[in-house]
């Protein structure tokens, strides 16, 4: 695969949004904004109050924390899947085509056709009570990051294949720093306005069980794309529709 263009980032992006909207995350935002802050709740819900704005401070700080550190994981992880792919750059033709069938059967399994035992398993560390300070959100989000939660391993898993089949290591780590954000710019913007967030959650609720289906069916299509050696050509399309004034600013 070429270096890492418009498509992919995208598709990265898209990823970590997909992520955020899961079954498995979405229901927890608010938990994982409580526990983070330290209060209760309704504490944090009610946030938009004048007189718990020191405590809307501390959550946002929390969260974003939270985020720097799972972040931190990913783009370690694109990096290192970069860097084992680099390994194998004389097979790179025949890694494409191999991680292309894994993401099919992330996609696959995402949507409930393939069961495939090791993503039902869930790594995730558990933690009791959050550690002391604004440190303590640091390493909550290290441990997020960490675990291998069911239902955002397929998602993420591609992510990183597509990673291992990218042409330098820097683009690995372009991956999973769009990835990261897709995930963690809704969770900010949840712990910003937590009030809007449970509402719009009431909503989406009962969308939950699509997500799944929808993201499998984007890894499918991913995974064709990259077996078939597509993805490049994908890319090359969209960066000739890509005005040149918005590349020079990029």
């Amino acid at each position: 695969m070429e270096s890492v263009q418009g498509v992919t980032v995208l598709l990265a992006v898209s990823a970590g949004v997909l992520s955020f909207l899961s079954p498995c995350v979405l229901p927890l935002v608010p938990s994982y904004l409580a526990f983070l802050s330290g209060v209760s709740g309704p504490v944090v819900a009610s946030a938009a109050s004048p007189k718990t704005t020191l405590g809307r401070a501390a959550t946002l700080v929390h969260a974003g924390l939270f985020i720097a550190g799972f972040s931190l994981v990913f783009v370690a992880l694109g990096a290192s899947f970069s860097l084992m792919g680099q390994l194998l750059f004389q097979s790179r033709s025949l890694l494409q085509k191999v991680g292309g069938v894994l993401i099919i059967a992330f996609g696959l399994s995402l949507a409930g056709v393939l069961r495939l035992p090791f993503l039902q398993r869930e790594w995730r560390v558990h933690l009791q009570a959050r550690p002391a300070g604004y440190a303590g959100s640091l390493l909550v989000g290290i441990a997020f990051a960490s675990g291998w939660v069911p239902c955002v391993g397929p998602v993420l898993g591609s992510i990183l294949t597509l990673a291992g089949t990218a042409e330098r290591a820097a683009d690995g780590l372009t991956l999973l720093a769009a990835y990261a954000a897709g995930l963690g710019v809704p969770f900010f913007l949840s712990a910003l306005a937590l009030d809007r967030f449970n509402r719009f959650f009431e909503r989406f609720r009962r969308f939950l069980p699509l997500v799944d289906r929808v993201a499998g069916v984007v890894l499918v299509a991913v995974g064709v794309l990259l077996f078939t050696g597509a993805m490049t050509s994908l890319n090359a399309y969209f960066i000739r529709l890509t005005p040149r004034w918005l590349w020079e600013r990029l």
